[in-house]
């Protein structure tokens, strides 16, 4: 799964994964994770999601990650925001008020950055990542973000036989085993949403859930 694969689907116009609406399970359970206002949250691979404008609006700074620069120039235009461009070792900045995308790797980026982001939210990255992946996704990504830091996580649990991701099912004993080592995790919500994503069902699912977790950075890391 590598980056001419996601560049190719922005070109081609298949993204599918993209809402074009707030998600309301971010809305729903955010709210509880006590994040003090200006807090730099982390939005991993975060293509062009509504969910960075509304996590603004409560506040927060929003960086952003993303590879393609068609994702992040779509994200601007269609919220009717001029971003400032720089450039970095780390790849191009847009920046508008209280949210800033890098294009780039989320790979690249060090503990000098992410150790900055006191927040985390992921709908789309870990799930986007095939098994081979995973691992060195979390652990470069949430071992390096700032000690006590908190957010949420969401997946999505499927009998992978019957369909090829991404997205890929990532159940609940992974994602907890995944994240052991700096992270205490908590399961807020499991619901069936097989009926409201048609296209999975055309795919070949014959159930689909998705779960949502909250995420604490341990201070003993």
């Amino acid at each position: 799964m590598d980056a001419d694969f996601w560049l190719e689907r922005w070109r081609q116009g298949r993204t599918n994964f993209h809402m074009e609406r707030v998600t309301p399970l971010l809305q729903k359970y955010w709210p509880g994770l006590n994040l003090p206002v200006d807090s730099k949250v982390l939005v991993p691979l975060c293509g062009k999601t509504l969910d960075m404008v509304w996590l603004a609006e409560q506040g927060h700074r929003v960086l952003g990650v993303e590879l393609s620069s068609l994702a992040i120039e779509r994200f601007f235009q269609e919220n009717a925001l001029t971003p400032v461009i720089t450039e970095s070792a780390l790849g191009t900045h847009y920046t508008a008020g209280k949210i800033e995308i890098i294009c780039g790797d989320i790979f690249e980026l060090g503990a000098d950055i992410l150790s900055s982001c006191s927040g985390a939210y992921d709908r789309a990255a870990l799930v986007a990542l095939p098994a081979d992946m995973r691992k060195r996704y979390v652990e470069h990504v949430y071992g390096q973000l700032a000690d006590n830091y908190r957010g949420l996580l969401l997946t999505l649990v499927y009998d992978q036989r019957q369909m090829d991701g991404p997205p890929f099912s990532v159940e609940e004993a992974e994602v907890q085993a995944l994240y052991a080592h700096h992270t205490q995790v908590s399961t807020l919500d499991r619901r069936d949403i097989l009926a409201k994503e048609p296209k999975f069902r055309e795919r070949g699912l014959s159930a689909l859930d998705t779960v949502v977790f909250q995420l604490s950075g341990r201070s003993d890391r």
